[in-house]
């Protein structure tokens, strides 16, 4: 089954643009990169190959006699005869390029040939990225893709394109939702939470109507990520990585979320594991939230390298690490909470990271404001604030009303709640958001 993806959009357009430059797909393992490739072939070329450089060694081959297209189309052909090369109307698909980055030194020779059309795709995991953009620079498009956002599971489960423009609506009129409408898209994205958004395990669960399988499934996932940390990471760094990974949730339960090094290991330091974090962020499997130094703008440069906190890239793989009591009370109890709202600042995390923005937040050593994250429009900063009922926001309301804090006029308050306006702070339900971006964007303050 075939879940409608952002990217089918994406691809269409790089297909009828004028300077169709070779497209490099990015992504973690097992989002989708390789169906949504094949499907847009299907609908879209009269003639596909594909080659898969994990599983198919022998065309690693290919590049023996030169980059040139030439040379890489005469030795495709000579290893499989039946591989066929219609001029403007092929497909060349170069799947698991983590595997063999060497193939991108020939997508400039591609770019300049201009009769074949090129889509490379890799894990995140294993692309010696560095390498690749050396070989390519200047001769390629890069897309990051990444597992289901909230909007496309609407989709999956049957909402129209046209859903997100409705709930985008109240947001701005601030127009409450119904009753009935706040009970069902509570309940939709409880559903999103517990299964994340890796597409085997939704299209598992719109198949049959059931979370059948889908622990199973994500822990399975977890499993294949630390194989690939074995796999793609060197000597001590191993170690390293797989033990940051595996306090990402014994971290996020904490009340003060902030990732300690000192806790991953004895006598762990900074400069030692920090390599292993930013490898896990360049590998598409955690967001980095960092601390600001101040609330102020620009967000970017004004904050500190060794305050932060880590939450996973999608939500399913933090469901699938809790412990059986938490598993217990998440899914009988419908209880978001568990992990001390673990799983509710991981979404957000998750749904602002899929809107692209880069995630900020802030605690002011002297005293207990804190905020999770912050948002700017053109002309302010505002702080955003992840709430597990709707009492009131002392950091929030200090952060508005305080002069020290000049750039941020208004707040938003994400919570199990309808939507509400009061002190210049704005409340939504945890469901919108991935709307925060589409909300902001043409707002004056």
């Amino acid at each position: 089954m075939y879940l409608k993806r952002k990217i089918d959009i994406y691809l269409k357009n790089w297909k009828n643009s004028g300077d169709k430059m070779p497209l490099i797909i990015k992504g973690a393992r097992q989002i989708g990169k390789t169906e949504s490739v094949r499907k847009f072939a299907k609908e879209n070329y009269e003639n596909f190959i594909e080659i898969n450089f994990a599983l198919e060694i022998k065309y690693r081959s290919i590049i023996e006699d030169g980059y040139d297209v030439a040379s890489i189309i005469k030795n495709i052909s000579r290893i499989d005869p039946h591989k066929k090369f219609i001029e403007n109307k092929t497909l060349i698909f170069f799947d698991e390029l983590q595997d063999f980055p060497q193939i991108a030194s020939s997508l400039k020779f591609f770019n300049a040939d201009g009769r074949f059309d090129v889509i490379c795709s890799g894990s995140m995991l294993g692309i010696n990225y560095q390498k690749i953009e050396s070989n390519s620079v200047g001769n390629k498009i890069d897309f990051l893709m990444q597992s289901i956002d909230f909007e496309e599971f609407l989709w999956a489960k049957g909402y129209p394109e046209s859903i997100a423009d409705e709930l985008l609506q109240n947001l701005i009129t601030l127009k409450p939702f119904s009753e009935s409408e706040l009970k069902i898209f509570n309940s939709v994205f409880l559903d999103y939470c517990i299964l994340g958004g890796m597409p085997a395990i939704v299209s598992s669960y719109i198949e049959k109507g059931t979370f059948e399988g889908s622990l199973m499934k994500q822990r399975a996932l977890i499993e294949d990520y630390k194989e690939d940390f074995r796999k793609y990471v060197t000597g001590l760094d191993q170690t390293r990585v797989l033990n940051v990974f595996n306090h990402i949730p014994v971290q996020l339960a904490k009340e003060n979320k902030k990732f300690q090094i000192s806790k991953v290991a004895t006598g762990a330091r900074f400069k030692d594991y920090f390599g292993c974090v930013e490898w896990l962020n360049d590998a598409g499997i955690i967001n980095i939230c960092r601390c600001l130094n101040f609330p102020e703008l620009p967000l970017n440069g004004n904050y500190d390298d060794t305050k932060y906190k880590i939450y996973f890239k999608d939500t399913g793989l933090l469901v699938a690490c809790l412990d059986e009591e938490a598993q217990e009370d998440l899914r009988s109890n419908k209880n978001l909470g568990v992990y001390k709202g673990a799983l509710y600042e991981n979404f957000v995390g998750e749904a602002l990271s899929k809107s692209g923005y880069n995630l900020f937040y802030y605690k002011r050593e002297d005293s207990t404001l804190e905020e999770d994250f912050f948002l700017r429009t053109k002309k302010s900063l505002v702080p955003v604030e992840v709430k597990a009922s709707n009492n009131r926001s002392r950091s929030l309301s200090e952060l508005i009303k305080n002069e020290r804090y000049a750039d941020i006029k208004y707040g938003i308050k994400l919570c199990r709640a309808n939507i509400g306006f009061e002190n210049n702070i704005y409340t939504f339900p945890y469901f919108c958001a991935f709307l925060l971006k589409r909300f902001l964007k043409d707002a004056e303050w």
